[in-house]
């Protein structure tokens, strides 16, 4: 049994799942969100508890178990708590600021890059090298983040780029002066 899977899913106050045939919608204080799920995957929802239900252990199966699980107890966290990333920026006139709802960035290239967010997104730039990005959905959030990090990622022999708050960059040493 998927040690995932079989977990359930505690709806807090205030949030509502509803389940029409394979389509969860979950609604909540910061917005709603909907998914359609595999249509192998049986769940049920009493009781203010979400349980999902796998037909056999088939490999897929037991793959797709974990999985539903894990979207919709990510929905239920994202319409109460929300999702945020942060980034960080480093590098010489490399910075970040909100032109209106663009997001306007200068990465060195020779023109400054504005990305408008996608729907349900905010984004904000609490100095010129941090960029924060929060919404409901985890997916949207998260590839949004990823998409702006595309743009200069972090490179090991000085570290300038864009980067998540906290991560690690491996660094290099770089030419070692072999004159004598």
């Amino acid at each position: 049994m998927s040690r995932v899977g079989r977990m359930p899913i505690d709806i807090p106050a205030g949030v509502t799942a509803t389940l029409d045939g394979q389509v969860i919608t979950v609604k909540g204080p910061k917005g709603e969100l909907t998914r359609t799920l595999h249509p192998d995957m049986k769940v049920t929802v009493q009781d203010n508890v979400i349980t999902v239900e796998r037909p056999n252990d088939e490999k897929n199966n037991r793959a797709l178990h974990g999985l539903t699980r894990a979207l919709i107890a990510n929905m239920v966290k994202g319409v109460t708590e929300g999702f945020k990333k942060e980034l960080e920026i480093v590098g010489v006139g490399y910075r970040a600021q909100m032109k209106g709802k663009k997001l306007a960035l200068t990465l060195g290239f020779s023109h400054p890059l504005e990305l408008d967010a996608p729907e349900g997104i905010t984004v904000e730039c609490p100095s010129a090298t941090q960029i924060v990005i929060s919404g409901v959905n985890n997916e949207h959030v998260g590839e949004f983040a990823a998409k702006i990090r595309g743009y200069r990622l972090p490179e090991p022999y000085k570290g300038k780029g864009i980067r998540y708050v906290g991560e690690h960059v491996r660094r290099k040493a770089g030419k070692a002066g072999t004159k004598k």
